[in-house]
């Protein structure tokens, strides 16, 4: 499974979203400015060509639904980011959180407390 583009990543929470849609639908949930109906169209396309949208035909209409769970492509996601910016070390990655002041203090003895529950029942 691969990395998805900014644009395709915005499609595919539409569908995640939606569970299910037919192309016009899909672009109504789409915030402002919606794509061109052929432009996303081919983008949807594009994304079953990778494996990560299937459908199912009605005649000449189609319905798409994502064919890879968010919870799947965001592990692919976090890891590459946590690889690519932070030398694989997710120490480095609460590190950053907290020196950027999105973790405090209460934060971190909560994910203390999950981590030790984690190793309890693991």
């Amino acid at each position: 499974m691969k990395r998805l583009t900014r644009k395709e990543e915005e499609a595919m929470k539409i569908l995640w979203k939606a569970k299910k849609g037919f192309i016009k639908d899909l672009i109504n949930l789409h915030p402002e400015p919606k794509p061109l109906y052929t432009t996303f169209s081919s983008l949807i396309r594009g994304l079953e060509e990778k494996g990560y949208v299937d459908h199912k035909a009605y005649g000449k209409n189609h319905e798409y639904f994502p064919s890879v769970k968010k919870e799947e492509y965001r592990k692919l996601f976090m890891k590459e980011v946590v690889s690519d910016y932070f030398g694989s070390s997710y120490k480095n990655v609460v590190s950053f959180f907290v020196n950027e002041k999105k973790l405090n203090a209460g934060d971190l003895k909560k994910l203390i407390e999950i981590i030790e529950k984690g190793e309890k029942n693991g």
